[in-house]
């Protein structure tokens, strides 16, 4: 079932968990279902459990500013067409089984400078072109709720990962409704901004006059949360809008 930040927030804020046993609860459901799933190529949690336990430090010492660092403690799971430098980038295919990504995302750094973790990277169809997440050269992903159904595409990796509480929220592009389908399918929140709102630097393009990069999370307070830190101009996407952020 899906796992709300907020819920989560709140035990990290009054000592209840820290967040490297957080981290291990989210890499407990994946290791007991991400082989049925197949939601997730890739699981980085040694990763994970280091960026949770430099944020673990920082409560410590009474240093960790949550204003300044709102996501601090959010579980992210990223749609393996945007890239994480020295990590995998396959966009579900052959051709990129063994590619590692040169730099990371906007989108993905932003996220990680306001103390999210990244938990994986999400199965989707082959370079997003898709709308049932079947045609991955990796394998479909399954309907987190029933096998016998899709999860949607082509962020279907992401939708499901979210549903089953492997992550809190996730990442996924959206050109035709690869965000929006899976997450009805899903039964989770997605959310395609407006062109320009979210940096496409570092996403694999399908066809850049239309991707956007956009949340998939259990609540909209969650997808809003991750917007928020996402958008903004940036120098390396000179279509990124030039507008404040509310």
């Amino acid at each position: 079932m899906p796992v709300t930040f907020a819920a989560d927030l709140e035990r990290l804020r009054t000592g209840a968990i820290t967040h490297r046993a957080l981290v291990e609860e989210f890499v407990a459901r994946i290791e007991a279902d991400n082989g049925r799933l197949n939601a997730l190529l890739s699981v980085s949690a040694d990763d994970a459990r280091a960026q949770a336990l430099a944020l673990d430090a920082l409560q410590a010492a009474g240093t960790l500013d949550r204003a300044a660092m709102p996501l601090a403690g959010m579980v992210v799971a990223v749609k393996d067409n945007l890239s994480i430098e020295g990590g995998p980038l396959t966009c579900g295919s052959r051709m990129l089984a063994s590619f590692q990504a040169l730099y990371t995302a906007t989108a993905v750094a932003r996220l990680v400078e306001a103390g999210a973790i990244v938990i994986g990277k999400a199965n989707c169809d082959e370079f997003a072109m898709g709308s049932s997440n079947e045609t991955s050269f990796f394998g479909g992903v399954r309907h987190p709720h029933d096998d016998a159904r899709v999860p949607g595409g082509s962020s279907g990796g992401s939708a499901a990962a979210v549903a089953a509480g492997f992550c809190h929220s996730a990442l996924g592009s959206d050109t035709g409704g690869s965000i929006r389908q899976p997450a009805a399918f899903c039964g989770v929140v997605g959310l395609k901004p407006t062109y320009g709102r979210v940096s496409r630097f570092g996403l694999v393009a399908f066809a850049s006059s239309f991707d956007c990069v956009g949340p998939l999370a259990a609540t909209v307070d969650d997808a809003a949360l991750l917007l928020r830190a996402m958008a903004g101009a940036d120098a390396n996407d000179m279509t990124s809008a030039r507008l404040p952020v509310p």
